[in-house]
């Protein structure tokens, strides 16, 4: 059962993303770069064609469910940096449902501009290695186009970029014809938390139980998970 409810949580968080970019940009994905990440997003996660389909199509309905993007702060037990990504229809019911999560898995909730800045933003897109062609001619353009850094994960790659940013190189790519497996915009942490095996399980525990809310979309945090 868990399999289908984490399937449905990921198609609900895709069709709130779908819903916001409609209703800042339009239903053309050629024009509007957060719909077409919302798509390739979708795409990644198997959701049926029909379901994007559906969900551009009700997202421009005039009377469409209009969501609100808001970001809340906080720290989770140890002193670890959390972030939490939320679209609402009801900011007073998420604001109170995230406060709960974090005070009864022993965190608190912040004021605004008090972890964020621990966090870059960045646009992230994954790449087969095979499909850049000469990778110096590749990457001279894609830097032209606001990339920032490459990493290698397993057959792909991985191309970082400035927030800002992720229009223009999302374009440069679709203009060589590079097929995206996946694009997203992430926050990095730019210092991590070292924490004992006891104390990652604790944050783990309020990360899931946070990811588990309606109305939450991500959440990130500056714990240290390389090991």
């Amino acid at each position: 059962m868990k399999r289908w409810s984490n399937m449905a949580k990921v198609f609900t968080r895709v069709g709130r993303e779908i819903a916001i970019a409609v209703k800042s940009g339009g239903t053309d994905p050629n024009y509007n770069p957060r719909l077409r990440m919302a798509v390739q997003n979708a795409k990644a996660a198997n959701m049926p064609k029909v379901n994007v389909d559906n969900a551009i199509k009700k997202a421009s309905a005039k009377d469409a469910e209009n969501y609100e993007e808001i970001v809340y702060e906080g720290y989770a037990p140890h002193g670890v940096a959390i972030l939490v990504e939320t679209a609402t229809d009801n900011s007073t019911r998420t604001v109170a449902n995230v406060r709960h999560v974090f005070s009864k898995y022993g965190g608190s909730l912040g004021t605004s501009g008090s972890v964020e800045y621990m966090f870059d933003r960045k646009g992230i897109f994954t790449v087969a290695k095979d499909a850049i062609g000469d990778r110096d001619e590749f990457e001279l353009e894609m830097i032209d186009a606001g990339l920032e850094e490459i990493k290698y994960d397993e057959d792909n790659l991985l191309l970082y970029c400035n927030f800002t940013d992720y229009g223009s190189l999302q374009t440069a790519l679709d203009k060589k014809g590079i097929e995206v497996a996946e694009a997203k915009l992430d926050r990095i942490p730019n210092h991590y938390k070292n924490l004992t095996e006891e104390e990652v399980e604790d944050v783990i525990k309020l990360i899931e139980k946070m990811e588990e809310e309606d109305d939450v979309q991500y959440v990130f945090h500056n714990m240290d998970m390389s090991e």
